[in-house]
Formats: structure tokens, C-alpha cells, sequence
């Protein structure tokens, strides 16, 4: 396709996408599905768009940024693994279970013979995706309802999470049976199944010490002795990527690599967060993540009508019938608080399992006909799934408790106000007036609108505040030849960098203060300085929930 055609398709994709998103909101439809739509209206319906694109990669980059600002705002890893010594995995894997044995009921020959004249592992790779539970979608949906911070939100994507792993792994480890069995591998399954297992655990250990212990520092040392413009934005955008392939290429999915990545950056400083968030959610929200579920819809058709009535049949009410038994027996057996709402959550299917079906149909695990009839199974998930998730919340109180083992889950709660100290909020590249300077010198080149103190350094040293203010009462005449050092404010308090932000609001507020200089209290060296608007920043965004 020419560069040209792909640049069409981006923007009817995205105006159409983001159009028909603001008209459904008015209805309270999911804007899951006004993607969706657009996909099929661009693609089968007009023929605008071809689904065999060249700017599929752009697709599938948008579900790898979301997962990975769900993963860096939403979830706490130690948490999760809480969360799996409970009920939540019991029901996880029952959930599984019973709806891989219904799938395989019409993907193999054992019990009913539907046509589809697949081998075992071929069939058990159409079965997982079948039993597959779709994180992007349960994600997309409890943020959009504002769920995802509540005991129930927590619960549906802790067991959603759980349930997608145990498939993924199947799947691709059938996948690649297949390819063993077609000549191209020459392992057998018991010893394939401890190497993936030993990738799997390698790459989560080696990825979760460099993001969690190496990444933040190194960052913050790059920041301040490169200051070069949206730095932290580009190198972990850039890294993200980096973890994608190592994951695809030790058998994890990419989404949970990049799930992992965010959730593994959780000491992340806040100044980092701040200058490369933004721009990361923004792209992910305005651009990636409509194309990604619009490519749903651009791979609808209609070439499944040459099967047999009775394998489509089959295939689309066995294998609902299963998932529907496993995640309401499930949520039932374990007795899990709100099993309906935990239900619908596992009833999620999306995009990602159509990603799955392209891989089996270019490994020649599918054909074309099935491909096209499972493609339509998943785009009717697609559309229906989220509209039963928001259902089933909307009839779970937003006060609903837990209790029990899952009182224990805080997968959300971390990123909160009195917890933060001031290194996490210090931005040690800032630049400060020197004393030295004349007050013309600092009002036209250094003040701002929004802000009313400034510090004011002495050759690197802190010395001391200027209130913009107190200058009111020095005559214009005397900015000429008056320097900043003649206009400090006298007695102003300093903070060290342990101190909590809330303390330290504290004492601006008592001071009348929107800036803080901080300071090393054993060495008495002169760190940078905390400002009331980054204080506020948190606070806002802490109380919005930290929308994606």
C-alpha cells in the first residue's frame, strides 16, 4: 500500500472512531464498540480500508501502550501475586477448565464430529482461543465505567489477568506443537513445555529487577545531565517496545510483557511521570488504542458461509454455552463476592484473539473458512461482552465490600498523597535565577504567569526566596540596577528530601509559600525545590482516578 493509502486509512479510522465514540457516549454505549463499528462500516461495509494493510503494525502497537499505562498506573504486582493465593486463581483456572472441555467437544473429533478435521493440538489451539478472556476489553471497560479502582473492578481484572495467562500459554504452546509436528522443530512436548517454562520465568525475573530496581535510577541520571526535551517519554516508549519482543520471543503474549514493564516501573519518580505520561496517554487514548479496536471490524467477512450449518452451529453456541457454565460456576463455587459482575468479566473476548487467529491462519493451523467464522464469533464478543460487564457493574453497589481473602487485594491503591516524599517529586534538572541578576533581568526572562515564588541561587547555593509579590513595592525605576539578592524574602523554610509532600504543604501554606527549596539536612547542599502546582498535580490526578 502507498504511504498515501495508509495515511487515508489512519485518518477515516480515527475521525470516524472518535466521532462516533462522542454519539455513543450520549446513549451510554462503550466506546469498545463505536471502535468496532468503525471498522466494519470502513471495511466490509464501504471497502475503504483493506484489512491486509501495511499499517497493521500501528494497530497493534495501541494495545501494547494501553496495557502498559494500566500496568504503570493500575497494577501492583505484589498485590497480584496476593490475589493468586486466593479464590480468585481457584476460580480462574475452574473457569478455564470447563470451558477448554466444551471447546474441545467441537474442535475434535472425540465427541462430536462438526467437520473441521483438525489434530488434537491444532483443535486445542482453536479452543483456547475460544476459552481465551480478554484483558483489553475488561480493562477498557471497568476504566470507562470508573470501576477499576473498587473491590469488584479489582476482583473482575485480577481473575481476567489469571485467566488469560493459563490460555495464552496453551495456545501458544500448541501453536508451537504444531510447528514441531510440521517439520519445523525437533524437541518434544515434555521438554518444550520446561524451556517455555524456564524462558517464561527468566524473563519475568531479569525484566521485573532492571524495570523495578535499574530503569527509574538511570533515568533520573540521564534527565538531569542530558536535558534534552521529553527524554523519559522517548526512552520508555522505546524500551516498552524492546520488552515486547523479548517476550514474544520466550512465548509470553506481548500485551502482559508490556503489562509486566509498567507494573514492574511502579518507583517511577513523580517528576519522570509527569513529563512523559501525558504524552504517552494522550497518544494512546487519541491514536493507538481507536485503530487498535477498530482492526476488529476490518477483518469481518462472510467467507465461513461455504462450512457446514452444523460446524457454525457448533462453534458459536457450544463453546459460549461453555464459557458462560465455567465463569458463573466459577465465581459460584468459590463464592466469590458479585459472581455475576466477576462472570461477565471472564465472558470478555476481543482483538487479541484475533491477533491469535491471524498468527494460526499464517501457521496454516486454520484455514481460511474457519479463520473468517471465528472472526466473526470474536466480533460479536466483541460488541456484546462489554454492554454485559457494564450491565453486571451497574448492579454491583460502588460501595460493594469484600471480604475474606480478598479484603487483601490493593491492586489500585498506590499511588497516594501521604506516601510521597519529596525526592519523588523533585526535578533536580531545573534551572534557578542566581542572585546576581537585576530584577529587569529576572521579571522578563524568568517569571511566569502561573507562578509567584521563585528560588534564587548563589552560584549553586541556595539563597533564598523571591516573591513576586514583594516587588510591587520596588519602584520600576530601581529594577535597572536593583539585584534579586536585595529583594529575598528573609526566614524561609527549607525541606529535606525524606519529608512527606502532605507535610510539607503544609508548611508552604503556613508560610505563604508556593515554592520550597530543598535541601540536604546532613550536608546542608541545595537539591532543587517543590512547588505547590506539582502538589496540586497529584492530587488531582490521585482524585481522578488516574484515567487512561
Amino acid at each position: 500500500m502507498e504511504i498515501f493509502d495508509a495515511l487515508f486509512a489512519i485518518g477515516m479510522l480515527l475521525v470516524m472512531a472518535k466521532l462516533l465514540e462522542g454519539l455513543f457516549k450520549r446513549f451510554g454505549i462503550s466506546s469498545i464498540f463505536a471502535y468496532a463499528i468503525t471498522g466494519v462500516i470502513l471495511g466490509p461495509v464501504t471497502g475503504l480500508i483493506d484489512a491486509e494493510n501495511d499499517f497493521q503494525i500501528i494497530l497493534n502497537i495501541g494495545i501494547f501502550i494501553f496495557f502498559f499505562l494500566v500496568g504503570l498506573d493500575e497494577l501492583d504486582i505484589s498485590g497480584f501475586i496476593r490475589a493468586i493465593r486466593g479464590r480468585l486463581f481457584i476460580a480462574a483456572v475452574l473457569s478455564v477448565a470447563i470451558s477448554m472441555v466444551a471447546s474441545l467437544a467441537v474442535t475434535t473429533n472425540v465427541i462430536f464430529d462438526v467437520g473441521l478435521d483438525l489434530t488434537f493440538t491444532d483443535a486445542m489451539a482453536v479452543a483456547g482461543v475460544l476459552s481465551l478472556s480478554s484483558l483489553g476489553i475488561v480493562a477498557k471497560v471497568l476504566i470507562d465505567e470508573d470501576r477499576l479502582k473498587e473491590p469488584v473492578g479489582i476482583q473482575i481484572f485480577t481473575a481476567v489477568v489469571i485467566a488469560e495467562i493459563l490460555v495464552l500459554f496453551i495456545v501458544g504452546f500448541a501453536i508451537s506443537e504444531h510447528q514441531v509436528l510440521h517439520g519445523e522443530g525437533q524437541f518434544d512436548a515434555i521438554f518444550n513445555v520446561g524451556i517455555l517454562l524456564a524462558q517464561l520465568a527468566g524473563f519475568t525475573i531479569v525484566t521485573w529487577i532492571v524495570c523495578n530496581k535499574v530503569i527509574p535510577r538511570v533515568l533520573m541520571l540521564l534527565h538531569r545531565v542530558l536535558q534534552v526535551p521529553q527524554l523519559s517519554y522517548g526512552l520508555l516508549l522505546g524500551g516498552l517496545f524492546l520488552v515486547i519482543v523479548l517476550a514474544e520471543k520466550v512465548g509470553l503474549h506481548g500485551s502482559l510483557g508490556a503489562l509486566l514493564f509498567g507494573a514492574a516501573l511502579s518507583p517511577l519518580p513523580y517528576q519522570l511521570r509527569h513529563d512523559s505520561m501525558p504524552g504517552m496517554r494522550s497518544t494512546a487514548e487519541g491514536l493507538f488504542v481507536p485503530l487498535f479496536f477498530a482492526s476488529a471490524g476490518l477483518n469481518l467477512n462472510l467467507d465461513f458461509i461455504n462450512l457446514p450449518p452444523i460446524t457454525i452451529v457448533a462453534l458459536v453456541f457450544v463453546p459460549l454455552a461453555g464459557k458462560f457454565a465455567g465463569a458463573i460456576i466459577s465465581a459460584y463455587v468459590t463464592r466469590l463476592e458479585a459472581p455475576l459482575a466477576i462472570a461477565s468479566g471472564l465472558m470478555a473476548k476481543g482483538v487479541a484473539e484475533i491477533a491469535l487467529l491471524l498468527v494460526m491462519l499464517h501457521a496454516n493451523v486454520i484455514n481460511e473458512a474457519l479463520f473468517s467464522l471465528l472472526v466473526v464469533i470474536m466480533f460479536g464478543y466483541i460488541l456484546l461482552t462489554p454492554m454485559g460487564i457494564s450491565f453486571a457493574m451497574r448492579r454491583t453497589r460502588h460501595s460493594e465490600q469484600v471480604s475474606g481473602d480478598m479484603s487483601q487485594l490493593h491492586l489500585l491503591e498506590r499511588f497516594v498523597l501521604g506516601e510521597i516524599q519529596v525526592k519523588d517529586v523533585l526535578d533536580k534538572t531545573r534551572i534557578y535565577p542566581d542572585q546576581d541578576i537585576t530584577v529587569r533581568n529576572f521579571v522578563d526572562h524568568w517569571t511566569t504567569a502561573e507562578q509567584h515564588d521563585y528560588v534564587v541561587v548563589d552560584g549553586g547555593h541556595l539563597a533564598g526566596v523571591v516573591s513576586v509579590s514583594m516587588l510591587r513595592y520596588l519602584p520600576r525605576i530601581q529594577w535597572n540596577h536593583t539585584t534579586l539578592e536585595e529583594t529575598l524574602r528573609l526566614g524561609t523554610p527549607v525541606a529535606g528530601p525524606e519529608e512527606l509532600v502532605e507535610d510539607v504543604l503544609q508548611t508552604m501554606i503556613d508560610n505563604s509559600l508556593t515554592v520550597m527549596p530543598v535541601v540536604d539536612p546532613d550536608t546542608g547542599v541545595f537539591q532543587g525545590s517543590i512547588s505547590s502546582y506539582e502538589i496540586l498535580e497529584i492530587v488531582l490526578l490521585n482524585a481522578s482516578g488516574r484515567d487512561i
